[in-house]
């Protein structure tokens, strides 16, 4: 299936960046300059994905994803300049789906919107970034067309971690996750776990990195 992406970005160079990256990767991309054009096209065409400009001339992003929730429910991931605590509590308020902070990376972007578009689909989801690709439905996990046998909370660990490219999660957020809060040991099994993953995945185009004094988040090789 062809997945449809419209891009709503005031600058141009952004834009046709995106854009074009999205479409080596085999999307059917639209853009727009301006809010207002943007809904002409929503009102015209279903889209699986909507990558929305905050700060627009005329009507900003928070106006637009306003006006677009009334009719539909589209994932929508923000790109923003703006990284205030208050807005991004506003978007969410108003019905998107993630954030990503400019100057970003294509494929943190890419592996964003995948993960997004794969959990919207449901049943026969599937998670792809470099040569990892999960089966959501089978717990399948494949890397580079073969089979990787991992234990149950590897497998978990790692789909969360996909499904969240760049985003950093403490070991007590890991641990509270994966274990509860009721569990009776401490930090370091988060890191055992984390060691394992990765000797199991290897080189695949994504690497779990260790962020010293915060904690863990998986990046995407450009």
């Amino acid at each position: 299936m062809e997945l449809k992406l419209l891009i709503v970005e005031d600058d141009l160079l952004i834009s046709e960046a995106a854009s074009d990256y999205f479409s080596s990767k085999g999307w059917d991309v639209e853009t727009a300059g301006d809010g207002f054009k943007a809904l002409e096209l929503v009102k015209r065409r279903s889209f699986h994905l909507i990558l929305l400009d905050i700060m627009m001339p005329g009507m900003d992003g928070f106006a637009v994803c306003r006006e677009i929730r009334q009719d539909c429910d589209v994932p929508i991931i923000f790109i923003t300049a703006r990284v205030l605590e208050e807005d991004k509590l506003n978007g969410y308020a108003l019905g998107a789906d993630d954030y990503v902070t400019k100057p970003f990376s294509l494929p943190v972007l890419y592996a964003k919107a995948m993960a997004l578009t794969g959990r919207i689909q449901g049943s026969n989801a599937y998670v792809e970034i470099g040569s990892l690709k999960i089966d959501v439905r089978s717990h399948n996990v494949q890397k580079d067309g073969k089979i990787l046998s991992l234990p149950p909370k590897e497998y978990e660990m790692l789909l969360f971690f996909m499904q969240n490219p760049g985003r950093i999660f403490s070991r007590e957020q890991l641990l509270i996750r994966f274990w509860g809060y009721d569990f009776d040991g401490n930090e370091r099994v988060v890191d055992n776990h984390i060691k394992k993953l990765r000797k199991a995945i290897g080189s695949c185009g994504c690497t779990i990195q260790t962020v010293r004094k915060f904690g863990y988040r998986l990046a995407v090789s450009s």
